[in-house]
């Protein structure tokens, strides 16, 4: 059985929008069959994905600590956080909602920030642990990026929870801004990480084998 080649080593390369194979050329070429940029790798990938990634992971802090959302009635008002907001639910007797807002509003992103850390570090150190495992996290990541917007509709969750009087009213706060932002700047580090990075220093190891 013969060994199994990658693109490079196959001298070709894909088109990232049509999936059309071409020969290994120069990046910043055009695709012959939708015009599409061609591009070895995804130019930049490590630095954008840094800055997308560092930036989501300063504003979890705020975003789980400052307020989302203020709710008033006549007999007062009341602030509350996400963790307050499920406590609430669980107090409440609706422990399914709950657990639900907690994982994906808490358990998701921490999952999403810490796999994508130990990717960006994985690779910037060049290292050959576990490239199939890995490959595979970041395939986690990407099946859960597509719903990750749940994780912003948390907050209307949670507003429509709260049993409201006739006069009441819904004030978004910081912490929702924030929270929105995590979720929009995990997914922008995860579209620009590129995982064929994981596997250039097995190819290389193997050419020094």
């Amino acid at each position: 059985m013969s060994p199994v080649r990658t693109a490079a080593q196959a001298g070709v390369m894909e088109c990232p929008q049509c999936s059309a194979i071409h020969p290994r050329r120069r990046g910043g070429t055009a695709c012959d069959r939708c015009g599409a940029a061609l591009h070895l790798r995804k130019p930049d990938s490590l630095h954008r994905t840094w800055a997308f990634l560092l930036a989501a992971m300063a504003l979890y802090l705020p975003a789980n600590i400052l307020p989302i959302m203020t709710t008033g009635t006549l007999l007062g008002s009341q602030t509350n956080t996400i963790l307050s907001g499920v406590v609430y639910l669980w107090e409440d007797g609706s422990y399914f909602v709950a657990a639900v807002v907690f994982c994906a509003s808490i358990v998701i992103p921490i999952f999403k920030l810490a796999v994508l850390l130990m990717l960006v570090v994985t690779v910037q150190v060049r290292s050959t642990w576990r490239p199939v495992e890995r490959t595979r996290l970041y395939g986690m990541v990407e099946a859960v990026g597509r719903w990750s917007m749940v994780d912003v509709f948390v907050v209307a969750l949670l507003a429509s929870l709260v049993r409201l009087d006739a006069l009441a009213t819904v004030r978004p706060e910081p912490g929702a801004i924030a929270f929105g932002a995590v979720v929009v700047l995990t997914m922008l580090a995860s579209m620009s990480f590129d995982p064929r990075l994981i596997w250039d220093p097995i190819d290389a190891h193997d050419k020094q084998a």
